[in-house]
């Protein structure tokens, strides 16, 4: 069991919330903990590759743009 102190305004809050959730204060804070704890562990797309975006520049910087000409060129390449 925790005790945690809250301020007047977010324990008032809290109840707002809860009854209109149709949940109960400690069914709240639960699911909220929970929550939260799980967004901490599970680090974004940006974090896990941020060390390697941009690493491996291409000299062309019209892929996005031209890729339909540039898929087409490389297949015409190969016949």
């Amino acid at each position: 069991m925790i005790t945690v102190r809250l301020d007047p305004q977010l324990e008032q809050t809290i109840n707002e919330l809860a009854r209109h959730l149709g949940v109960s204060k400690s069914e709240l804070i639960r699911r909220s903990i929970a929550e939260y704890v799980d967004k901490l562990e599970k680090p974004s797309a940006w974090e896990l590759g941020k060390d390697v975006f941009g690493k491996y520049a291409s000299e062309n910087r019209d892929l996005a743009k031209d890729r339909k000409k540039l898929v087409k060129d490389i297949i015409a390449a190969k016949r």
